[in-house]
């Protein structure tokens, strides 16, 4: 009998140690687990592109949210690059999305509910052909398009080459498929940034020789330097999908782009769901024409740095930002 007390007492005993062991592993688990998303990032990451106003307003609006507490990243990519990023929540919302350049795959992953359509800015756009004033000097038959070809000469880099040079940027927004349908006899010298740009343009100002290149408006060259967009035949729906609509019927894009195109704001399936305030108040920000263009000049005509022209922007436009503020959590 008292073999068996003792016996049943070791047992217990024995018993009560595993649980125990058992109770610490799993407390163990879960301070191990709540120390890691304690840890986690917990950080909202703003995409930056390659041209000025995106950069600045994003910064500018990226330090208005890590003004109210939560920490920001920003990240550097491309137009290409951040749809994917959008989809994975590895970015989290996109301010200026073009719609003669954008519109396709920002259509595609709204419809597929793989992003979100956070609404359209007061601003509306255009991206195209375009040249500084005094060409006409040179080429009066402008800006009808026709005058490329007919000027060919002036748009050379050398007088021996076969043909003229049109400057573009990083974006795709058909360029190639113009100088294909309506046979301008162009090649396109791709520029990596916005920035590249503006130094062929400041170089060809200098020396009063003909440029044509990829602009846009809203920019800082609404203000700053006169030019015109080249007048393509307008723009339907149809000319990007129907051969046989315009001049050309074999090849669609026989047109110019939208004129007074949509700027709008994506954002990721993540942000709605983690950061309900931060959704709120992009839901709320709202550019204008001349929001956008001072971005761009702070930059440009101005020479600030990111943060300097991100700081600027905040001072000038500290009642609409509180606007925007006024019925979020933010």
């Amino acid at each position: 009998m008292a073999y068996s007390i003792v016996n049943n007492e070791l047992l217990n005993f024995k018993g009560l140690k595993i649980l125990n062991r058992m109770v610490l592993s799993f407390i163990f688990v879960l301070v191990t687990f709540y120390s890691v998303d304690l840890y986690a990032d917990k950080s909202i990451h703003i995409p930056l592109n390659k041209w000025s106003s995106q950069r600045v307003l994003s910064k500018a609006v990226g330090k208005v949210i890590s003004d109210s507490g939560t920490p920001v990243e920003y990240v550097e990519i491309n137009v290409e690059d951040q749809w994917g990023a959008l989809r994975r929540g590895a970015i989290h919302f996109q301010l200026e999305v073009w719609e003669p350049s954008m519109k396709k795959a920002f259509n595609h992953l709204v419809a597929q509910n793989e992003i979100i359509d956070l609404g359209t800015h007061k601003a509306t756009v255009i991206e195209d052909w375009w040249y500084p004033e005094y060409v006409e000097k040179y080429c009066p038959s402008l800006p009808v398009w026709t005058s490329l070809n007919e000027c060919i000469d002036l748009f050379k880099e050398k007088p021996s080459d076969n043909k003229g040079v049109y400057h573009g940027g990083p974006w795709n927004y058909g360029d190639a498929d113009i100088i294909r349908a309506l046979n301008i006899n162009f090649e396109i010298n791709r520029l990596q940034t916005g920035l590249e740009l503006w130094h062929e343009l400041a170089k060809a100002i200098h020396k009063e020789k003909p440029i044509v290149l990829l602009n846009w408006s809203p920019n800082w060259t609404d203000k700053y330097s006169h030019g015109k967009f080249i007048q393509f035949p307008e723009y339907e729906e149809e000319c990007e999908i129907n051969p046989e609509w315009g001049l050309n019927k074999k090849y669609v894009k026989d047109c110019a782009n939208r004129k007074n195109g949509w700027l709008k704001k994506a954002a990721s399936k993540s942000l709605k769901e983690n950061y309900h305030c931060i959704f709120q108040f992009i839901k709320q920000v709202n550019f204008s024409k001349e929001m956008i263009i001072e971005a761009s000049s702070l930059v440009v005509i101005n020479k600030l740095n990111l943060e300097e022209a991100a700081e600027r922007w905040i001072a000038s436009n500290s009642s609409a930002i509180e606007a925007w503020r006024l019925n979020t959590c933010m």
